[in-house]
């Protein structure tokens, strides 16, 4: 076959895609990540047993405000790696108000106590467990990023992996606020960023390997 005519045959089959197409995938990357933890988080850990009455406390909607931000700042930064030379806009920037927010409300915290009680607000009772469990939360909506960024063009491979990785924590850490026990904010900024920081890590390290052209 001569190359004009591979060429014409190529051209032939060319349809435009949706422009819309690479925010579908991560949406549907997003719903399987969101339901996966949740078959997870009931078949490792199960509901906390007060979370009717701990939904009155503002402290259990500032842990999944905070889950939530981080998200979606993840999701607009994701959705710029997957292009191409799309420069960052103000992603980066929405990225960082929610650890920094949650950061000064620790402070505060920390400040209005006796140096005694801190170290327990920091540790709260589950330390040991707490970055393990949103990590592991993490895996359907890792797995899911992943699979939404082959679809896609990214070329920053190591920061695109460590966005999906950031994206499918901070939906694992979502899902594990309807179990977890602690409230303190001081608790929330060392342990669930861990856990959060665990699958961007692993994604960081991933993207290279796994998102090659």
């Amino acid at each position: 076959m001569k190359t004009d005519e591979l060429i014409h045959l190529l051209a032939a089959d060319d349809r435009p895609v949706r422009r819309t197409a690479i925010e579908q995938r991560f949406a549907v990357a997003s719903a399987v990540g969101i339901a996966g933890a949740g078959v997870l988080m009931l078949a490792l850990f199960g509901l906390r047993p007060d979370l009717l009455a701990t939904m009155a406390l503002p402290m259990f909607w500032g842990k999944l405000v905070f889950a939530a931000a981080l998200a979606a700042a993840g999701l607009a930064l994701l959705r710029r790696m997957a292009r191409p030379g799309m420069p960052l806009g103000h992603a980066v920037l929405w990225l960082a108000v929610p650890p920094l927010v949650l950061w000064a409300m620790a402070l505060g915290a920390l400040w209005q106590v006796p140096a005694a009680e801190r170290m327990p607000l920091i540790l709260g009772s589950t330390w040991r467990t707490c970055p393990f469990n949103i990590a592991a939360l993490s895996v359907p909506a890792f797995v899911a990023g992943f699979w939404a960024l082959k679809g896609a063009a990214p070329t920053r491979l190591a920061w695109a992996g460590a966005s999906a990785g950031l994206l499918a924590g901070a939906l694992g850490a979502l899902v594990y606020a309807l179990h977890c026990p602690e409230m303190a904010t001081p608790f929330l900024a060392v342990w669930y960023v861990v856990g959060m920081a665990i699958p961007t890590a692993l994604g960081a390290i991933l993207g290279p390997r796994l998102l090659r052209w």
